[in-house]
């Protein structure tokens, strides 16, 4: 069973510390099997929580030795994120690297992640909040505070607070393909995936929801995405003009309209890879792509491997 290591410094943020758990928790395959192990790893086996959250005293049975087990590392953040991490922290961090290890930071966590020297040259994210202090602190890092999460392969941020639910079910979307965790996403009752960037998404209420202004163009362009839609069209069906669509994507999505039906396009792409037979030809037609090779291209740069190489890891097998 695949172990992820939650490695808890004493002023962890709770939340940051339970989202794992609780993401890879739900996680189950089709016989509602556990598809991961999560373990608290602390000092001399408890820790205490941040003060300004509520402090807790949590106990567990795994230490920091216990972290060269984990095939995956999740680096929570913890209230005193701007000291000088401990040296041994730090030894335990790039050592799991090193044996290649999976390593995840949450929100502040990546001012850990960021002292090994791990991210050096690579994309990273934190709380908006936090994100100039940390490309100050780490020039070498590229900081990006306007994304939800970053994947580098074996090394992945995510921004602050609800970003590391949204980075946990993206590794699970990684592991096990979307269907499983679509499915771990409805047992927390959260959208499996969210598009846009972390400051549109804390300050607007979700689109899908019922009483958003654009969910029934949103359902109108799910039921669509077959036809060759264009911003004309998608206008026309919400009676409002091209600028004021656009606008209203912007602030209540995160993302235009076209950019918003190329991933609802993807995602299609991608439950028909896993739960059916048909040819990626096929496939490019019921989506809206038109051809094999402008669905190879796209997939290829929204989901990084080509449709071919998706389904062979994650077509549903009796």
């Amino acid at each position: 069973m695949h172990v992820v290591g939650v490695l808890a410094m004493d002023g962890v943020v709770a939340f940051d510390m339970a989202v794992p758990a609780q993401v890879f928790g739900s996680s189950t395959g089709d016989r509602r099997r556990p598809l991961y192990e999560t373990r608290l790893c602390t000092f001399g086996g408890a820790v205490r929580t941040s003060e300004p959250f509520g402090a807790m005293r949590v106990e567990t049975g795994w230490g920091l030795d216990d972290l060269a087990a984990a095939d995956t590392l999740v680096i929570p953040g913890h209230w005193g994120f701007l000291e000088e991490p401990p040296g041994d922290v730090l030894e335990a961090v790039r050592a799991a690297a090193g044996r290649g290890a999976r390593i995840a930071s949450i929100c502040a966590g990546a001012f850990l992640l960021a002292a090994t020297g791990l991210l050096d040259g690579r994309r990273a994210t934190t709380h908006w909040v936090y994100a100039a202090e940390l490309a100050r602190r780490h020039p070498a890092v590229e900081v990006d505070a306007s994304v939800l999460f970053t994947d580098n392969g074996d090394l992945l941020t995510s921004a602050g607070v609800a970003a590391g639910i949204d980075l946990c079910l993206h590794l699970v979307r990684r592991d096990h393909g979307s269907a499983v965790a679509a499915e771990t996403a409805r047992r927390m009752v959260m959208s499996p995936q969210r598009d846009g960037g972390q400051a549109q998404f804390i300050r607007h209420a979700d689109p899908r929801d019922p009483g958003a202004a654009l969910q029934p163009v949103l359902a109108w362009m799910e039921s669509n995405l077959h036809r060759p839609l264009s911003l004309g069209d998608i206008a026309r069906q919400a009676c409002v003009s091209v600028r004021t669509l656009t606008r209203r994507f912007r602030a209540q999505v995160g993302t235009t309209p076209l950019q918003w039906l190329l991933q609802a396009r993807i995602r299609r792409a991608q439950h028909l890879l896993e739960s059916t037979d048909l040819p990626v030809g096929r496939i490019a037609e019921v989506v809206g792509m038109g051809s094999p090779a402008t669905l190879r291209a796209h997939f290829a740069r929204v989901v990084g491997t080509s449709p071919q190489v998706y389904r062979a890891t994650f077509r549903a097998r009796p």
